[in-house]
């Protein structure tokens, strides 16, 4: 049974830094997209960012690039998401997610519980 579970997420003022895991079980995923999402209160779940299985490409939201890096650890079935300079607006349950390939859709194929990032001002 697979299963993906995000740690790292907290309380952070603004301009802090965070670091967020995700330990997949179950399976092995070197070969596939691993990616982050987020949803605030009230609003749409957003793509952060991903990174490819092959070669590692990563990708971004604008509203994040610069702030965060993604990567991963295939010995460890891990993603992980530094986030530095955190903005209130950065606010929300971060998921991680793994699928076939990379896209900036929902389209994922397994889906952790989330992780709570709150950033205060």
């Amino acid at each position: 049974q697979v299963q993906l579970v995000e740690s790292g997420g907290g309380l952070v003022q603004a301009g802090g830094s965070l670091r967020l895991s995700c330990a997949a079980s179950g399976r092995t995923f070197s070969r596939y997209a691993m990616a982050w999402f987020r949803q605030a209160p009230g609003k749409e779940r957003e793509f952060v960012a991903a990174i490819s299985g092959a070669f590692l490409s990563t990708y971004y939201a604008d509203s994040v690039k610069g702030r965060f890096t993604i990567s991963r650890d295939n010995v460890k079935n891990t993603v992980y998401l530094q986030m530095n300079n955190l903005k209130p607006e950065d606010t929300a349950t971060y998921y991680c997610a793994v699928g076939i390939k990379v896209v900036r859709e929902s389209s994922y194929d397994y889906w952790g519980q989330g992780t709570q990032v709150t950033v205060s001002s």
